[in-house]
């Protein structure tokens, strides 16, 4: 079993937004996002208001790189079914793998782990896969049996090196209408772990094209929460846009490596 692990500096703002409303949890959270996380860390730069949709606007972009190689794989059902994916199974789990208790790779299991067990706040769907077949069967039964659907991503150039630069908007951002949609992030563990989720208040989803300084052009998946009335006045999110709860929508790219699912249209 491979013991690579993602990075999860972006996924940690994502996590933020999907539990922002959890009263003891979003503090938690919200006050580590102060201490931990910088307006000079580039990875924050993924925050965006919709007003900023617009051709030729240029924004300072951060994306990661997706390498399949260096990422941990998806596990067929049988298998991962057989290994325990529970706090309460932590100490066999760090034997399994190999990690001390203290390793950051321990670290990061319990934190999966604690994010996986976590109830869902309130207007929220939510679900972790560890799986293909898991994530396909829990899509399925939260969109409905009747509905079709099928996965968007971010698309990156295949060489792409620069983590943050400036990008041009290059053409009117396509509105992907969709009655209903779950992101799927990665999560970091041993192998391939999905946090999903979606919400249903007002979400707009977005294909954005962007031209990077360096010439390079990527097809970019965006989404803004259209409600953040009740999000956690201390978000990450608010600090670097300026706003707060309620005063206006909140928009972020994904990076490549996230699964977006969306109701394919017209199809009952």
């Amino acid at each position: 079993m491979g013991s690579r692990f993602l990075s999860f500096s972006f996924l940690f703002c994502i996590l933020l937004v999907s539990r922002s409303t959890h009263t003891t949890t979003a503090r938690e959270i919200a006050r580590k996002s102060l201490k931990d996380f910088d307006t000079v860390d580039p990875s924050l730069n993924v925050f965006f208001r919709v007003e900023d949709l617009k051709v030729g606007n240029k924004m300072l972009i951060f994306f990661t790189p997706n390498n399949p190689s260096e990422s941990p794989k998806l596990l067929p059902r049988e298998e991962a079914d057989s290994i325990p994916f529970s706090s309460s199974h932590l100490p066999y789990l760090l034997n399994f793998f190999s990690f001390s208790k203290d390793s950051p790779q321990a670290k990061a299991m319990q934190h999966t782990l604690h994010e996986c067990e976590l109830e869902p706040i309130n207007g929220e769907f939510k679900f972790c896969a560890t799986s293909l077949e898991s994530m396909l069967d829990s899509v399925q039964k939260i969109f409905g049996w009747k509905l079709q659907f099928r996965v968007i991503t971010t698309n990156l150039p295949s060489n792409h090196t620069v983590l943050l630069q400036h990008y041009t908007i290059l053409e009117v951002p396509e509105e992907i209408s969709t009655p209903k949609m779950l992101a799927c992030h990665s999560l970091p563990y041993p192998y391939a772990v999905f946090y999903c989720h979606g919400q249903r208040s007002k979400n707009r989803l977005f294909r954005i094209s962007l031209g990077g300084e360096n010439g390079k052009r990527v097809e970019a998946l965006g989404v803004c929460h259209m409600d953040t009335s009740e999000w956690n006045p201390n978000h990450v999110s608010f600090r670097v846009l300026g706003t707060r709860p309620g005063m206006s929508p909140v928009c972020h790219f994904f990076p490549a490596d996230n699964l977006v699912w969306v109701v394919t249209p017209n199809i009952v």
